[in-house]
């Protein structure tokens, strides 16, 4: 284990030498800093060979060579506390790095750079040849400091000039193939927002904020009192999802006790893809706090499990479906099916229960209801034998070496182990749901 320097001494001696003390605490942040670029340097090496040594051992099990070391980035991203998608461009990173530009990977263990920069390098010159990237490498020579003191602006620029003058049809053709990398993706943000981002292509990512812009300028002409912000989000939800509100039509699972919906109880709700939201702000979502449903009416459908208020809008439906959870635990109550395939009642079951996907440090969102232990393998259809996964994990773990297995967990949450082809074992817990008790020791750990 490498040495950390104490800053202990120096912080006692503040006091008569506070000068000098000071002094000393920025150079021990120098050299914590530098530590850092080293460890990061190492890591890269190691996930390297890891890779490699990866690839070798699926070869001598005879594993078709396009699936060789198909999973080692989810390996490495296991053991880095990283998720999936994270783990596959470290290795990514650390495969350049190591073989094809070495100057910028000597620039990293002498401090000279970081990771982050490190990986704007990488990023830059991801369009040329192997060769041409190691010769932008030699130009730029990192490790000499020709990069010291310039920001993230700075040297992307300067990675971008170097590879467009070695192969200047390749970045062309980068530049045209971006298109089709074109999404949209959302994040949680602070206080019950949300950040929804769409990457496009200039021309109409342009024309998009325009048409935004000119709507809220002709309502801000009209006396419109929102500010011009306020009308563009509007005005975005309100195109998008054919509603002013944005909820007709759309499916938001919400899960919350019955005692925050009917009594006004403090406990917080779990909006699915966002995450905790306070009580309050789930009962006006469902119409309960009389924006949309002044009666507050609340009346059973002929569907068992099923709850309709009676809106004062036509347009704004809102369907509540029961979940009922374990006392203490919050454990939701189990329910097998004879089926091959999850029955949509069982899938959002499991869904409510687990929220994201259930590899340790994955937070990407649920695609696949999966059998913990395979059915061919004997695994029944059930709550305690299904988790939800995203496409990627899902994939993953049907590689050689894999293993999953459900635990009887004492405390009644969920959980189950997940072993790698190295013999390493991640366990993971569902997420707490509303109402239930804190428990010691929730979420991933490396058993």
């Amino acid at each position: 284990m490498l040495p950390v320097p104490n800053a202990a001494p120096v912080v006692a001696e503040a006091s008569r030498e506070p000068a000098e003390a000071a002094r000393a605490l920025i150079e021990q942040l120098r050299v914590l800093e530098d530590m850092k670029s080293a460890i990061s340097g190492l890591q890269a090496k190691i996930a390297a060979s890891f890779e490699l040594a990866q690839r070798q051992a699926d070869a001598a099990a005879g594993v078709p060579a396009p699936k060789q070391g198909g999973a080692a980035a989810a390996q490495i991203a296991l053991a880095r506390r990283e998720s999936p998608h994270r783990g596959s461009r470290l290795l990514g990173l650390a495969k350049a790095l190591v073989k094809e530009m070495p100057r910028t990977l000597a620039a990293l263990d002498s401090g000279l750079l970081n990771e982050w920069r490190a990986t704007l390098l990488v990023k830059e010159t991801a369009c040329l040849s192997a060769e041409d990237r190691c010769a932008v490498d030699e130009e730029l020579a990192p490790d000499t400091g020709t990069l010291d003191g310039m920001g993230d602006r700075a040297i992307i620029a300067a990675a971008k000039a170097a590879a467009y003058r070695r192969d200047p049809r390749s970045v062309t053709r980068r530049a045209a193939h971006a298109a089709k990398e074109r999404h949209v993706s959302i994040r949680p943000a602070p206080d019950t927002m949300t950040y929804l981002t769409a990457l496009l292509p200039v021309a109409q990512g342009v024309a998009a904020y325009k048409a935004l812009k000119e709507a809220a300028d002709s309502a801000r002409c009209s006396g419109d009192e929102r500010s011009r912000g306020q009308v563009m989000a509007d005005t975005l939800v309100e195109r998008l999802t054919g509603t002013p509100g944005g909820i007709s039509k759309v499916e938001a699972q919400l899960v919350l006790t019955d005692r925050t919906l009917f009594q006004g109880d403090s406990e917080p709700a779990r909006l699915e893809g966002y995450g905790i939201v306070p009580g309050g702000w789930a009962r006006e979502l469902v119409g309960l706090a009389g924006a949309q449903n002044p009666s507050g009416h609340v009346k059973a459908q002929g569907l068992p499990g099923q709850i309709q208020p009676a809106p004062a809008d036509p347009g704004f439906v809102v369907w509540l479906r029961r979940l009922y959870t374990a006392p203490n635990t919050g454990e939701l109550v189990g329910m097998d099916s004879k089926a091959r395939l999850f029955p949509p009642g069982m899938r959002r079951f499991i869904e409510a229960r687990d929220a994201s996907c259930r590899t340790p440090y994955c937070d990407a969102p649920i695609r696949h209801i999966d059998h913990i232990v395979p059915w061919q393998g004997g695994g029944p259809t059930s709550l305690g034998n299904g988790a939800g996964l995203c496409e990627q994990c899902n994939h993953t773990k049907e590689n050689p070496g894999w293993a999953a297995k459900p635990l009887a967990d004492a405390s009644g949450v969920h959980a189950l182990d997940l072993t790698t082809p190295t013999g390493h074992t991640y366990r993971s817990k569902a997420p707490p749901l509303p109402g239930a008790a804190p428990l010691p020791g929730h979420g991933p750990a490396w058993v």
